[in-house]
């Protein structure tokens, strides 16, 4: 059972990734991105500037 830990980060193998939609490589979630982590789709702002595959 995994242990609850309010107040506390979240370990690297316990936190969200998504696949970035420009080069499908999976990226995870950073402390950066918490406000809006829904609408993250791009791993990097290379990705996200090139949108055009």
């Amino acid at each position: 059972m995994p242990s609850q830990r309010p107040n506390r980060a979240r370990p690297p193998s316990e936190r969200e990734s998504k696949v970035c939609l420009r080069c499908g490589r999976p990226f995870m979630w950073r402390k950066k991105w918490a406000r809006d982590w829904e609408s993250v789709k791009y791993c990097s702002d290379r990705c996200r500037v090139g949108k055009s595959s």
